[in-house]
């Protein structure tokens, strides 16, 4: 898929009103539909056996197939940046970034907004054969059998040359007309086998169409409305100097998703793109918010069009996280890891879901306590418009060169199928991001031959959620097939105490684990039951280890 340049944006005080609510449902490629068949009743087939003793520990852990039984969604094992070369079968590839906002399709031309001088160039792709980069994008991601994220611009105005030279808006007070085409939603009459590349205008709707055309007939497709509409008026300047009003961004998200789906009427659409916190709330500070919280408002707007015409037009609540989250004054995300940092990023994903967790951040201060992010938006969701999903498209904990980053990567893995959210894609900000790619291989190639994490989720629960947090899983067409993630985020090695109760008798556990200084997802020696179903387990300190019980 493409590359392009990603952001981070620090935020400024808002209020929310937001309260929590529960897991919303999974999805699969191209379809939106429950994830895993069959499991809400794992343990139904024949009774669940009585874990023994395992012996006294720091930690006591325990797994459940009875309760808290729900799919997780394939999707959220996503990127934008795969490894050079990948050991990770990624589920989903995502096209998007700064350089897609002004991006023709016709030529491959973009701006490169704020990330280098406003300048128009080639870097997407000097070939002028059209949406070549895309095609080529969703085409391996369909041999790879993964899904693909295509972003369409909706501002008035993308890129008519490759010529580079800086600044565009050096180019004279009419460089609009000069050095860009007019981007439409809709064509509004035939599309031909090619666009014209030499008219005033591109055709959004006849770039969906030309995909579908050259795509496998059976490719999985998902339309992003733009990237980060909340920052146009800075990363864009060139072709969107004013800040983006409510207004305006539910005209074009209407205008656009309805144009898409005009055209491919299956594929989802994903909007509205947002930046992060300050965006969530009021569309960073639009001059006509009046008080109302942005996403509510958003989804208002949705479910209103659908009840209109009767067809839903945006299928996923889709935003940015990069979090906020300090720790010694240093914001987690920045290329940092000293103590005060590795702490605050080892505890931050459980700002995702826990309500008694305080992180040091503006946001938290904002919201006056926890901030639960993936209960709160969900609970957005249901009571603004049911059905829709959630998807964080850019996310990233920093430490990506660091055992803190793979700790804290692994971690929200497991948050984002625990807790409901539907479809995620990694942006990796650093060149290097070895301890992120291992943390992605604990849920998708933790053997080295394609064994993944299974479809279903399991109640997992542990005595000192601070230190030591626990992900389960179970493959909803083989019910034996149970798979664990375990963490250890102390400074210090934990013994603990597993507990598994599930209808197979399990006599050990062969174990993997990535700790210290290397990246490497390395196996270790088998681990032999102290009782029926029961573990007294070792946990280095700072690690993440792939359990996978064994009959």
């Amino acid at each position: 898929m493409t590359e392009t340049t990603g952001e981070i944006v620090q935020g400024a005080t808002n209020t929310t009103n937001a309260t929590g609510g529960s897991p919303g449902s999974a999805g699969v490629p191209g379809t939106g539909s429950t994830g895993a068949a069959g499991s809400a009743g794992v343990a139904e087939a024949a009774p669940l056996l009585t874990p023994g003793d395992p012996g006294s520990a720091d930690v006591e852990i325990e797994i459940r197939s009875d309760s808290d039984v729900h799919p997780i969604s394939p999707l959220i094992y996503g990127t934008a940046q795969r490894e050079t070369e990948t050991p990770t079968p990624y589920t989903l590839l995502r096209s998007g970034g700064n350089r897609m906002t002004a991006y023709n399709w016709e030529t491959n031309a973009s701006n490169a907004g704020s990330d280098y001088m406003f300048q128009n160039d080639g870097l997407i792709s000097n070939s002028n054969e059209p949406a070549k980069p895309i095609i080529d994008g969703v085409q391996s991601a369909e041999m790879h059998g993964a899904a693909s994220i295509v972003t369409i611009p909706i501002v008035d105005y993308v890129a008519a040359d490759k010529n580079g030279g800086g600044d565009v808006r050096a180019s004279g007070p009419n460089y609009l007309d000069t050095r860009f085409k007019q981007n439409k939603p809709a064509k509004g009459s035939a599309f031909g086998a090619a666009p014209d590349a030499n008219d005033a205008f591109v055709y959004e709707d006849e770039y969906v169409a030309y995909l579908k055309a050259h795509v496998p007939s059976d490719s999985h497709v998902m339309f992003s409305l733009d990237n980060e509409p909340d920052l146009w008026s800075s990363t864009h300047a060139e072709v969107h100097p004013k800040p983006v009003t409510y207004a305006e961004l539910w005209d074009r998200n209407q205008r656009y998703a309805s144009a898409i789906k005009a055209v491919w009427a299956t594929a989802p659409v994903l909007g509205f793109v947002s930046y992060g916190w300050n965006g969530y709330v009021n569309l960073q500070n639009a001059s006509d918010a009046m008080g109302r919280d942005f996403i509510d408002w958003y989804l208002d707007q949705a479910k209103a069009a659908e009840r209109s015409t009767g067809k839903r037009i945006i299928d996923y609540l889709d935003l940015h996280w990069y979090p906020e989250a300090q720790g010694g004054g240093v914001r987690i995300v920045e290329k940092n890891n000293t103590a005060d940092v590795v702490g605050a990023r080892e505890q931050a994903p459980r700002s995702l879901w826990d309500m008694t967790y305080n992180e040091k951040s503006w946001i938290h201060d904002n919201v006056n306590g926890p901030i639960y992010l993936v209960p709160r938006l969900l609970a957005k969701i249901a009571a603004h418009y049911p059905a829709t999903k959630l998807a964080f498209t850019e996310w990233n904990y920093g430490g990506g060169d660091h055992i803190s980053g793979a700790i804290a990567c692994a971690d929200v893995l497991g948050v984002f199928g625990r807790e409901g959210v539907s479809l995620a894609t990694y942006w990796a900000l650093n060149d290097n991001e070895t301890f992120a790619y291992a943390a992605f291989r604990a849920y998708r190639n933790y053997d080295g031959t394609g064994a993944t994490f299974g479809d279903v989720s399991l109640s997992a629960t542990t005595s000192d959620v601070a230190n030591v947090t626990l992900y389960a899983s179970v493959q909803s067409s083989a019910t034996d097939k149970v798979v664990v993630v375990a963490i250890n985020k102390a400074l210090a090695d934990k013994t603990a105490g597993l507990k598994l109760a599930h209808p197979t008798k399990f006599t050990k556990l062969n174990v993997y684990r990535i700790a210290g200084t290397s990246a490497e997802l390395a196996k270790q020696a088998d681990q032999a039951s102290s009782a029926t179903n029961a573990w007294k387990l070792t946990l280095p300190a700072q690690s993440v280890t792939v359990f996978v019980p064994q009959p």
